[in-house]
């Protein structure tokens, strides 16, 4: 089937996104002009547009999966991305939520821990024009130290809980967001810092997807 995927942009946009309260103006654009069927493999590229989450690497511990357009939207809008901000995206995958963000920032370090992923971004990114994107490969973890600090970091997965390492490289004035939990057990917060405290508050319930090595450190007890 031949797709008119402009259509179906818009019809995402319409159907799943602004019916979630997603108002803000510059993220609306970007999601309507990033292509997303550029970042899933080219056989389901018809299904790129569901409100479902898309499988994009099958590891059998850790399966990676592009996020469902609703949240992702949700929780780009809850980090309030400015124009002027350098963006640290944790755990890219194939790079669409670069790709919006890159609309929005000044720059972004698009972070990836599977090799196999971040050269799939690599190629959708300079696809797709996103010449303020630099993809790196490391522990999702322990971030990108070498390019900090961030005026917003945003972890595309969700986590048990957010690592320090992260939370240190936030600038002043920097936003964190990250989904913490599991399943319907997960809850989006939002993580400010300001005179060198980080402080997070609660924003809203969120079921999204895993990212690998953030599992909380069990520590023994007597």
């Amino acid at each position: 089937m031949s797709a008119d995927f402009t259509e179906r942009r818009v019809k995402m946009m319409d159907g799943q996104i602004r019916t979630t309260d997603v108002t803000s103006a510059p993220l609306i654009e970007a999601f309507l002009d990033v292509p997303r069927e550029i970042f899933v493999d080219p056989a389901v590229r018809d299904l790129a547009y569901i409100d479902e989450d898309i499988r994009i690497a099958a590891g059998p511990d850790s399966p990676r999966f592009l996020m469902e357009p609703s949240p992702l939207a949700r929780l780009l809008q809850l980090a309030e991305v400015d124009e002027n901000d350098s963006v640290l995206d944790v755990g890219c995958g194939t790079g669409y939520s670069a790709a919006i963000l890159s609309r929005l920032a000044r720059s972004v370090v698009a972070l990836e821990s599977d090799p196999a992923l971040a050269a799939r971004a690599t190629s959708a990114l300079a696809e797709t024009g996103c010449n303020n994107v630099t993809v790196v490969t490391g522990s999702l973890r322990d971030g990108y130290a070498a390019n900090a600090q961030y005026d917003v970091i945003f972890i595309g997965g969700s986590v048990e809980e957010v690592p320090e390492t992260l939370l240190k490289q936030l600038a002043e004035g920097g936003r964190l967001v990250a989904v913490e939990g599991r399943g319907n057990a997960g809850v989006a917060r939002v993580f400010l810092k300001t005179s060198g405290i980080v402080t997070g508050r609660r924003a809203f319930n969120a079921a999204i997807k895993p990212l690998p090595g953030f599992e909380r450190i069990r520590v023994f007890e007597f």
